[in-house]
């Protein structure tokens, strides 16, 4: 089997698999669901299709990644807000989103156009240098407890300790979700090891959550952990031919 092949399939696998797996779970969330619940579950479901359209995209070097991201995390900014504002955590990915992850979107296209992707075209990608690895990781450590720390003050559970587990499950992903989308807007190859952060512990924080759209989200970044998997893979070829 050819690389274009495989990829043809597992792209098939992801989008089919997630479109199935989205609808099963939105179907039975809808029968239990109560007054004013139901649009939310619909609307998490759409994101959540587009949201596996934009990481396929993105791990095949498609510039048509952002118009799905766009629709992706305006949607699932919301669904942060409303999870934060009933009392869960979320507040930052919601505050990420609105205010990073959207114009981002527009911010990503420009510079993949620069760097040659088109309709038919994929990104010319590139890899960070051995310092530039050891200066983001040493970034993200930094405000990963800087930003603990901020969002720990605004808490709204009742957890107590040292670690505020929930805090923690919605800081990490936070921090991971700011560099690994500045990487991928400027096209390098590192950001898939950012994204499989992301996934891990935005499965976990899910997981944590009351709200009745949580199942959809959980599907959600199981498939993108899968696909981050495949995207470092492809990248890392790209990276090479370029």
């Amino acid at each position: 089997m050819t690389e274009k092949q495989f990829n043809k399939y597992f792209n098939a696998f992801i989008l089919i698999g997630m479109t199935v797996v989205t609808c099963i779970v939105t179907a039975i969330k809808l029968g239990g669901a109560g007054d004013g619940e139901h649009l939310w579950l619909l609307l998490s479901a759409f994101g959540s299709l587009m949201g596996v359209l934009a990481t396929v995209s993105s791990a095949n070097g498609w510039i048509i990644t952002f118009l799905f991201g766009f629709l992706d995390v305006s949607i699932y900014g919301f669904a942060c807000w409303m999870n934060w504002r009933e009392g869960g955590s979320g507040l930052g990915n919601a505050l990420l989103h609105f205010a990073y992850f959207v114009p981002m979107q527009l911010v990503g296209f420009l510079q993949w156009k620069r760097r040659g992707a088109k309709a038919s075209h994929q990104v010319k990608a590139r890899r960070l240098s051995p310092a530039m690895r050891w200066a983001w990781l040493g970034i993200s450590l930094v405000a990963t407890v800087l930003l603990y720390l901020v969002i720990a003050r605004f808490d709204r559970s009742a957890a107590t300790g040292f670690l505020k587990v929930a805090v923690v499950l919605d800081v990490i992903p936070l921090v991971c979700n700011i560099i690994g989308q500045l990487l991928m807007s400027t096209a390098y190859m590192e950001q898939w090891i950012f994204w499989m952060a992301v996934n891990v512990f935005s499965i976990a924080l899910w997981m944590n959550s009351d709200q009745s759209f949580a199942p959809v989200y959980i599907v959600k970044y199981s498939f993108y952990l899968i696909n981050s998997i495949n995207g470092l893979r492809i990248w890392s070829r790209l990276s090479k031919e370029a």
